[in-house]
């Protein structure tokens, strides 16, 4: 079971909020908020005052709108040639165009619906993964403008590659690569509305990059960008989603029993073990066999053996017994391992724990998002 806690979602928001300058605040709920459950979430943080919602896929953004309804502005960024743009463009999204074919699609849409499409001009300042390299910026701008009425010209952004590193240099020279492009945006005869560079790092840890609004994902969960520069709880986080199962099986066993597929394991003493009814199938990474923290019963304790599709084994109290609650991770607060253990357990990131987290794992909704304390 998943447990998601929407009020501290909202005071994540909130939280973020405290520590920027007054910008807009962009939540981004892409995969399905990161695991958490996308239309929920949004309807969170739409509650503690978020000014817009992203996602990736534009698909997603589709999606988003017609769980929410008319109204709230959501900004999606990736797409193909041939996407529904149209269905975009009549859904009131927000798209981004980072290339020249995409400016021409969002044309067309915009003539077939007579809608203005609103678009964000995205331009590569590090990443060379979306966007117009700072060379066609001007040109970009000088399209957009000359389609008129097409096009409702909204935001100028990009994304930071190592914001997670504040030391490192590159953010600063994003900034001033990012100050060219709004130059040459402005030369092409388009003055942006809105300028954000910011997502969660940046927010954070570089205020030269929060311009006119910031685009905050992870930290919105509970989840530190980068638990080496700073953890959740000493940022004021809250994890959203607790991770917990009940013991299917208890049973004793005698020093030297090999545990799970491959004996890659095996008990130092006589000693109980319980077995949790999740595995990889559920997204439980496999690399978290003999390492990911646990707590059973209210004891620390730790996966013993690999984890297989379904199911895994863990040493447990001599009090525990089928049925008792086993937590994964969850609130540091809570006396809980974290998703960033389960990440440094398993040699991935935080935001990876949560959002491979399967469907199979029913997810239970608590609170509103309307209350921080």
């Amino acid at each position: 079971m998943a447990d998601i806690d929407l009020d501290a979602a909202a005071r994540n928001l909130r939280q973020v909020r405290s520590a920027i300058d007054g910008q807009k605040i962009l939540a981004v709920v892409k995969a399905d908020a990161y695991g958490h459950g996308r239309a929920q979430c949004a309807r969170a943080f739409l509650a503690a005052g978020a000014d817009f919602l992203g996602v990736a896929q534009l698909g997603e953004a589709l999606a988003l709108r017609e769980e929410i309804g008319p109204g709230p502005r959501i900004l999606a960024w990736i797409y193909a040639p041939g996407a529904p743009l149209v269905d975009a463009v009549r859904a009131g999204i927000d798209v981004s165009v980072g290339s020249f074919w995409a400016i021409d699609e969002l044309a067309a849409a915009a003539k077939i619906t007579a809608i203005a499409a609103r678009i964000h001009l995205k331009v590569d300042t590090a990443m060379t993964r979306g966007g117009f390299n700072l060379e066609n910026v001007e040109e970009a701008a000088r399209r957009i403008r000359g389609a008129g009425e097409l096009f409702d010209p909204v935001g100028l952004w990009s994304h930071l590659a190592r914001a997670d590193e504040p030391d490192c240099g590159v953010t600063e020279q994003q900034i001033e690569r990012f100050e060219q492009a709004r130059t040459a945006a402005a030369r092409g005869g388009v003055v942006f509305e809105i300028h954000h560079l910011a997502a969660s790092a940046g927010a954070l840890w570089h205020p030269a990059t929060r311009y006119d609004m910031v685009r905050p994902g992870i930290v919105l969960y509970g989840l530190s960008p980068e638990p080496e520069v700073a953890r959740a709880h000493d940022m004021g986080l809250r994890a959203v989603m607790t991770l917990s199962a009940q013991l299917t099986v208890d049973r004793q066993v005698p020093a030297g029993t090999g545990i799970s597929y491959g004996h890659t394991a095996h008990t130092d003493r006589a000693m109980r073990l319980g077995v949790v009814p999740l595995g990889y199938g559920d997204g439980i990474d496999r690399k978290a066999s003999n390492s990911a923290p646990l707590v059973v019963a209210g004891e620390r304790t730790r996966i013993l053996g690999r984890v297989c599709m379904d199911q895994f084994v863990v040493p447990i109290p001599e009090h525990a017994q089928a049925g008792s609650t086993v937590y994964l991770f969850g609130d540091a607060a809570a006396g809980l391992p974290t998703a960033d253990d389960w990440a440094a357990a398993t040699g991935t990131i935080g935001y990876e724990v949560v959002t491979r987290l399967g469907a199979r794992v029913p997810r239970r909704y608590h609170g509103t998002g309307e209350r921080c304390e």
